[in-house]
């Protein structure tokens, strides 16, 4: 942003407010999913991962691509093994 011009000002204003945004969005999320099933807790943490999945997926691995050309893919789903794994080490 600041090669875009924009100010530091500016640049640590937006961050800060979008942390105040998505600390009263979790505390709203918290606040609204404490009293649904686990079923429906699990399936919108699925929906939630899959739009970071998404992400991922449009705006970082082209650049991997462009870098790692041949072991973009290799080193993404080493990655997601990687977290899985963690995952189930830590529950």
């Amino acid at each position: 942003m600041k090669k875009a011009g924009r100010s530091v000002g500016y640049v640590f204003g937006l961050w800060t407010g979008i942390a105040l945004v998505s600390g009263l969005a979790s505390l709203a999320g918290y606040s609204v999913f404490s009293g649904f099933s686990p079923d429906v807790i699990a399936a919108t943490e699925a929906v939630a991962a899959g739009a970071i999945l998404s992400m991922i997926a449009d705006t970082m691995i082209p650049e991997a691509f462009e870098v790692a050309h041949d072991y973009a893919g290799l080193i993404t789903v080493s990655g997601f093994l990687a977290a899985f794994v963690l995952s189930k080490l830590g529950g």
